[in-house]
């Protein structure tokens, strides 16, 4: 089969540390690829590598000539948040092009499950979801040979979820995705890269499949390493033996072996079978569980994506006490992101809509919003988290530690995090 794209010993390095050392690979026409790893691993990095958004230290990458390439990107970028849906589909064909060849950008829209009147919405209005949809629409204007995409199946409903894997299913060319979703991975890959330990293991199996088979080489190895351990443990033994009794005995000849040992021991650690780093996250949630009937009432609150907007849906008389979990529901576009919104702005301006919303007195609220713009790219991440808490720095220290981000990557900047990272920052 045709190359479409190949690498060729990429480094690549953030600020703080390295992500990738030495890896090579091919990508050929009809390979349908599983890109996973842990967050921050380097998986969105190393799509934007691939399609040059990014430069690597060191290395070359080469796409082929015949071959066309288009990124779904994970987050709705920026400057496309105030754009109608058609104007950004439409933005993506030659601009000589557009006017003529709009019908295009119409028929993919209505592909992708939007209706003629929701043309004309703006993309910051959209849900998660939604954004998938049209990022993907942008994508696929072209006719691409080669797709890549960034963990589109977040914030999917599941219809929506379905739907993308009917698409990728039946879709003729080749794509990298960037999933967490096993089952997804499951139905629409052929082969799986898992990026760990700053090298990429290539699989040509689908993602469940190449994780048993990387499990089954990390217990080789482990029970390798350990055999090997043993013998370098009997001869670090024998030489400091020999050593001592160099020493006591005043005999250079023993002295001499134990010498020769401690090299043959140290060269076989040199050699010795490398284990897993693992991944580097763990996340403890420590909430208060203060004893209250009423955390948060709501009456008559009419749900909307802005002001201006018109009403997706209202909520009668409900409340939240104490020690409840509660799941919303809905499809795509519905209003649960817009909800939870609301609620944060009211919470954050220490006000009421009209008594729509009340929290308790002692309530402390947390938000973790879907498209993390809560974040400021430009901060470090230590100050990033003071419009979050009133704790201090070092309780702030602790915080990000726990969440899998050591010490000295305290002063990166947001914009250096890989999604997941941003996630669990």
């Amino acid at each position: 089969m045709n190359t479409l794209l190949s690498a060729q010993s990429i480094h690549f390095h953030t600020s703080s540390t390295p992500l990738f050392e030495a890896i090579s690979f091919t990508l050929k026409q009809g390979d349908r690829i599983g890109l996973v790893g842990h967050n921050g691993c380097g998986k969105s990095t190393l799509l934007q590598l691939l399609c040059g958004n990014k430069e690597p230290r060191s290395g070359e990458i080469t796409l082929a000539n015949h071959c066309l390439m288009e990124q779904v990107e994970q987050h709705l970028p920026n400057e496309l948040e105030h754009v109608t849906m058609l104007d950004a589909v439409v933005a993506k064909l030659p601009e000589d092009e557009r006017q003529q060849e709009q019908w295009r950008a119409e028929l993919i829209l209505s592909d992708m499950g939007f209706t003629a009147a929701q043309w004309m919405l703006t993309a910051g209005t959209l849900s998660g979801g939604q954004h998938t949809r049209l990022l993907l629409a942008r994508a696929l204007i072209n006719n691409p040979d080669l797709l890549l995409l960034d963990e589109p199946s977040n914030h999917l409903d599941l219809p929506t979820l379905l739907w993308l894997e009917r698409f990728l299913i039946n879709w003729k060319g080749s794509f990298v995705l960037v999933s967490h979703d096993k089952r997804l991975l499951d139905q629409v890959t052929n082969c799986t890269w898992i990026l760990r330990d700053k090298s990429l293991h290539y699989f040509q199996l689908p993602c469940s499949a190449a994780l048993v088979e990387l499990a089954a080489a990390d217990e080789t190895a482990k029970l390798r390493n350990l055999a090997e351990q043993k013998e370098i443990d009997r001869i670090e033994k024998s030489a400091k033996r020999l050593s001592v009794w160099g020493r006591v005995y005043d005999n250079e000849d023993l002295a001499r072996k134990a010498k020769h040992m401690e090299k043959r021991a140290e060269k076989l650690k040199d050699a010795q079978t490398e284990l897993t780093e693992g991944t580097p996250w763990t996340l403890t949630l420590d909430g208060e569980a203060m004893k209250a009937n009423r955390l948060l009432g709501l009456s008559n609150l009419a749900v909307r994506p802005a002001n201006d907007a018109q009403t997706l849906f209202s909520v009668g008389e409900q409340s939240v006490k104490s020690g409840d979990r509660i799941a919303i529901i809905g499809s795509n576009g519905s209003g649960k992101s817009s909800m939870l919104k609301m609620l944060w702005e009211t919470y954050s301006q220490a006000m009421s809509l009209s008594d729509n919303v009340q929290f308790h007195a002692r309530c402390r609220l947390g938000f973790y919003d879907q498209s993390l713009k809560q974040l400021s790219d430009n901060e470090t991440l230590i100050d990033a988290l003071d419009v979050f808490t009133d704790e201090n720095e070092e309780r702030r220290k602790m915080a990000l530690i726990s969440a899998g981000f050591e010490y000295s990557r305290h002063s990166q900047r947001v914009n250096e995090l890989s999604g997941g990272e941003r996630s669990d920052s």
